[in-house]
């Protein structure tokens, strides 16, 4: 969290003109029809939106859509929810990377300027320590597939890191690829 994820997922579905899945965008809209919802890690909403966030992506990869999916899962919810889909799509992997610091810091300023992110157990001030162990021991999807890192600290940073066949940092994406943007921490 705090990683640039959903912005790069909408500018990246903007400039390829394709939907944008993002996890906590479904997360936020759940809560508007749950009475009296208190978010914490793995309640009820968040192990909700697992098959609703795969289910949307088998719809819009069966119509031919191409589609950025955006989502903090580490690796095994990754596989498990995409394995049925890779024969729709091919994969485009980016890893928003970011040091443990900002990303900590940006999620505390999201929590104050944002009522949504009351779907979501994001950390706050004296969370510091646990949040800087969880983004260093994230396990990032690691499928056979093309990836790329984008340094997300500043602005239009890149990050040289990248393999298979995206050049300059850039997602070509075209009709039937998902392109999954993740949380990395700076290594």
């Amino acid at each position: 969290m705090g990683s640039g994820k959903t912005t790069l997922a909408h500018r990246l579905a903007a400039s390829v003109g394709c939907p944008a899945i993002c996890r906590d965008e479904i997360k936020e809209g759940m809560v508007h029809t749950t009475s009296g919802f208190a978010a914490r890690p793995g309640d009820k909403l968040t192990m909700r939106t697992l098959p609703v966030f795969f289910s949307l992506l088998d719809v819009l990869l069966r119509a031919g859509v191409t589609t950025v999916a955006e989502a903090a899962f580490q690796d095994p919810v990754w596989r498990r929810g995409l394995a049925p889909l890779l024969g729709l799509a091919r994969l485009r992997i980016v890893h928003c990377v970011v040091p443990a610091d900002v990303a900590f810091q940006r999620s505390l300023r999201r929590r104050e300027e944002n009522p949504l992110r009351l779907a979501h157990a994001d950390p706050g001030p004296p969370d510091a320590a646990d949040h800087a162990r969880f983004h260093d021991a994230f396990d990032r999807v690691s499928l056979d597939a093309p990836w790329v890192e984008v340094d997300t600290t500043v602005a239009g940073a890149r990050s040289p890191r990248r393999k298979g066949a995206i050049h300059d940092n850039r997602l070509v994406a075209r009709r039937g690829e998902i392109a999954a943007a993740e949380d990395l921490e700076q290594r």
